[in-house]
């Protein structure tokens, strides 16, 4: 018997300058109304990875956490990369203070009944794997080693049969509708060690924008945008509601009303469920 699993993912909160703390409060106040049996924070907890910065994301992922479980990981502008560019002073300099708040881990895994989630790091600052051609890339862009990849699917190996498989990353892996632009250095490597896997289902952010798709023949990616004033094309902004049953899994967006002052369930996307061997 397949357990039904729902899940709230939001993205990309950038406490500092860009926070839109009417938004952190209407999330506060919503996301318990909703009973998810977790919750995914996909990365960019901060703007620059200050003590302050941290400081408030923690409180808001402690707050979080007493509604369901909280994975959190972190995102791009959480690493302080100017601390050990190219990891040339070793690579856990760049972490040092994400870990001071967070924990030592920065791949965290998840067991829910119905449910494993297991996250990779993308976000790498300044290394050789993330380079592209384009200097506005670098610590921007993020990269998946082979390594990360194989960790996921020992561990998703050892799961139940009948769990849904999800991986969480904080680059996005499909291509942003508005910018055009992808999270990945080496995408199209990093979507076939993906796949892989085995996961199912995707989670990402970074872009700034919402968004869902399917692998061709593959996995589904939910993508969530940002809660700051730096969405896409001026849209709202916008987090992820997911649902997961034994045939299909359902992304549907919840979108801010800035006259309102609160979230709206959106547009609702439901993908197929592949059968497992």
């Amino acid at each position: 018997m397949v357990t039904p699993v729902t899940l709230a993912h939001l993205s990309d909160l950038h406490f500092g300058r860009d926070a839109d703390l009417e938004q952190i409060a209407a999330l506060e106040a919503l996301l318990p109304t909703l009973h998810p049996a977790a919750i995914v924070l996909s990365g960019d907890l901060s703007q620059r990875a200050r003590h302050g910065e941290l400081q408030a994301a923690l409180r808001f992922t402690q707050g979080l956490s007493r509604t369901a479980p909280t994975l959190v990981i972190p995102g791009n502008h959480d690493v302080e990369w100017w601390r050990s560019p190219f990891g040339l002073l070793g690579k856990d300099r760049r972490y040092r203070k994400y870990r001071l708040y967070f924990g030592q881990e920065l791949t965290p895994s998840l067991e829910l009944p119905g449910a494993v989630l297991a996250s990779v790091l993308t976000s790498h600052g300044v290394a050789l794997g993330s380079l592209t051609w384009n200097l506005n890339d670098m610590a921007v862009k993020g990269h998946l080693p082979a390594s990360e990849a194989r960790r996921v699917t020992e561990y998703f190996a050892r799961a139940p049969k009948d769990a849904v498989r999800i991986v969480v990353m904080h680059h996005n892996l499909l291509r942003g509708a508005i910018s055009g632009r992808m999270g990945l250095a080496r995408w199209k490597r990093a979507q076939a060690l993906l796949q892989q896997t085995g996961a199912e289902l995707v989670l990402c952010g970074h872009d700034h924008q919402e968004g869902c798709g399917q692998m061709e023949n593959a996995y589904i990616v939910g993508t969530a945008g940002t809660h700051t004033d730096r969405c896409r094309g001026g849209r709202p902004s916008a987090w992820n509601f997911i649902s997961i049953n034994a045939d299909s899994i359902n992304i549907q967006h919840h979108r801010w009303d800035a006259a309102q002052r609160r979230f709206f369930p959106g547009d609702l996307e439901r993908f197929a469920r592949r059968q497992r061997p």
